[in-house]
């Protein structure tokens, strides 16, 4: 049974917001200037589902920080804090 869902909703004046449910019944949110956007993500996230369910997060986000602190250390914005 897929869990499958989407929701592309927007306020005037205001960004696209955009919400999937992909087949694991995990939940993603975004906003985009177009809903042409919106809808290039939902589909984005069902087809890369198999993959966000294999990966594991925290090991993602460990390595997307310590990109983040060699970048800023690259440009010379973090002094002494690594």
């Amino acid at each position: 049974m897929s869990k499958r869902n989407y929701k592309i909703t927007r306020k005037e004046g205001e960004w696209y917001n955009t919400q999937v449910t992909d087949s694991y019944g995990n939940e993603y949110q975004n906003y985009f200037e177009t809903a042409y956007e919106s809808w290039k993500w939902i589909y984005y996230v069902w087809e890369k589902e198999e993959w966000f369910n294999s990966a594991n997060s925290q090991e993602l986000l460990g390595k997307a920080i310590l990109n983040c602190k060699e970048l800023d250390k690259k440009n010379n914005n973090l002094k002494d804090i690594l």
